[in-house]
């Protein structure tokens, strides 16, 4: 759920941003503050954007911890008090100003949240920074940069030991982020019965977690992992058994989690057995078993697994990331963790095709698998968010030495 500055100073719930509400807005002459900020119009022009103040305003909330910007809306005294009309805003102007985030903010600032206020005669525009743990964010003119910050309902510069503050905070969060996302792995992999077979476990947190907790139904949950499953297979252009497609249509209550646990528990299901699991602050995790799959010569051994599947689960897994941020109102990129556990003490051996469909002889060792730790940017194209899991995908299969992929499109976009 959305919960903005505005629905701070307004007093109001979690929920979308209207156009009643900025006219609310201007009728209580809402001041300007650290994190909310009024610009009467124009807009700069969109060949203009990389010049203006755009990268300063936007390096300098998210600098501060996030906030909102707000194009057309005068204020005077700080407060709001009227209302301009900015024109249109095309599709093309906001990946425009987009763009302009990354390539004149180092670190860029991802994840901003574009909001049309009113098809009327008052067309108004809210970006919603988000907070960022890549402080500090600088901003380059020509050969010179600088690190702007919100001061109340100003931007100033920082000194010295403001930046050398933030670069520790940023040490700080990673070190803290990279924490977490073991434990919550450690956490997931004791549920699973990983000595029987090899299994494949991944887990994603939200770089930024949502200011406010989301209330996430089991109808909610139900759907989101439908549509994961359905995009999971639009990734590898495949109908086959993907692991989202094998757990139950009615997930389970946890604890602040929604747990989908396998359609099947009979003993000849153990081979593909599935667990999924979304929790209200946008965390997923995904785990399924490898290894002993049934063949025509009786079921193979448990640490033998076919790079398909392998393929089919960062698929789904990248897929989960992408509807549980979209289902939750957050656009915050993920950090993600996949393991692989092995079964026993005997190496995990792989076995893939080659480019006939045929399957290759002998199968590859994987003596010691690192696990693949890397950030998913979730509000991306298709052909850039499928680049991500292209990469993921390879660095596992990489580990085996294998050098293609077989269900996942092997060609980049361009």
């Amino acid at each position: 759920m959305l919960f903005t500055p505005l629905h701070r100073e307004l007093g109001y719930q979690p929920g979308p941003l209207t156009d009643a509400m900025l006219d609310d807005a201007i009728s209580l002459g809402v001041v300007e503050t650290d994190d909310l900020d009024w610009k009467k119009p124009p807009l700069p022009a969109a060949k203009d954007l990389a010049t203006s103040d755009i990268p300063k305003d936007l390096a300098a909330m998210a600098n501060r911890g996030g906030g909102m910007i707000v194009y057309g809306v005068e204020e005077q005294q700080k407060r709001a008090t009227h209302r301009h009309d900015i024109g249109e805003v095309t599709e093309t102007y906001e990946r425009t100003y987009r763009a302009v985030t990354v390539r004149n903010i180092h670190p860029p600032v991802f994840g901003l949240g574009f909001h049309r206020l009113s098809d009327g005669p008052d067309r108004a525009l809210a970006v919603v920074v988000p907070p960022s743990i890549d402080v500090p964010h600088l901003v380059y003119r020509g050969e010179y940069f600088g690190a702007p910050v919100r001061n109340d309902a100003d931007t100033v510069w920082m000194r010295e030991q403001q930046l050398e503050r933030l670069y520790r905070t940023r040490l700080d969060e990673r070190r803290h982020a990279s924490f977490q996302l073991e434990q919550d792995y450690l956490h997931v992999r004791t549920q699973y019965r990983t000595a029987e077979r090899v299994w494949m476990i991944g887990v994603a947190r939200q770089r930024i977690a949502p200011p406010v907790a989301a209330s996430l139904t089991a109808h909610d949950a139900r759907r989101l992992i439908h549509d994961a499953s359905t995009l999971g297979r639009v990734l590898a252009n495949s109908q086959f058994n993907h692991p989202l497609s094998t757990v139950a249509d009615n997930p389970r209550p946890g604890l602040r989690r929604w747990i989908a646990p396998p359609a099947s528990t009979s003993n000849s299901t153990k081979w593909k057995e599935t667990w999924a699991s979304v929790q209200f602050d946008g965390s997923v995790s995904l785990g399924t078993a490898l290894g002993g799959r049934p063949s025509n010569e009786g079921e193979l051994p448990p640490n033998l697994i076919d790079s398909r599947r392998v393929e089919w689960f960062v698929t789904d897994l990248f897929a989960l990331t992408k509807t549980a941020g979209e289902t939750l109102g957050n656009e915050s990129d993920y950090e993600l963790l996949i393991g692989l556990e092995p079964s026993g003490h005997e190496p995990t051996r792989i076995t893939t095709t080659d480019n006939y469909g045929h399957q290759a002889e002998g199968p590859q060792v994987i003596r010691h698998f690192i696990p693949i730790e890397t950030t998913v940017q979730t509000t991306v194209s298709p052909a850039r968010f499928l680049d991500q899991v292209r990469q993921a995908a390879l660095d596992i299969v990489n580990q085996a030495g294998l050098t293609q992929l077989v269900a996942i499109d092997p060609s980049p976009s361009q």
